[in-house]
């Protein structure tokens, strides 16, 4: 299994609105501007986020080796999300991990787990 990258949708806010009704009008301009913010948020983020500078991170942090091992144990053996395949994601963030045995039907958590 191949990590895809990911893609942007389009949402049809226009096609959208139309299909709202009259008493739900004021979630769906809720959301609108919820996923406005976020939109903004994101195009105002940078391509690629600011590299680190381990030297000056040694520098300013007192104890002596903890950048050293945050940087081994981190960042070297990271794979970036856009590479990263479902397996590697529950590897490296266990709490996704869904128990199909336990929870054979969708969604594949307990109720409480959802709630």
């Amino acid at each position: 299994m191949t990590g895809r990258p990911a893609t942007l949708k389009v949402i049809d806010w226009v096609a959208f609105a139309e299909r709202v009704t009259p008493n739900q009008r004021t979630m769906f301009n809720n959301l609108k501007t919820c996923s406005d913010t976020i939109s903004a948020k994101l195009a105002s983020l940078p391509e690629k986020p600011a590299t680190i500078v381990w030297s000056y991170n040694r520098s300013a942090i007192a104890k002596a080796g903890v950048v050293d091992e945050f940087e081994k144990r981190k960042f070297r053996n990271m794979i970036p999300f856009d590479q990263m395949t479902i397996e590697d994601l529950n590897k490296t963030f266990p709490e996704t991990k869904l128990d199909k045995e336990k929870h054979p039907y969708r969604p594949h958590k307990s109720i409480a787990e959802l709630l």
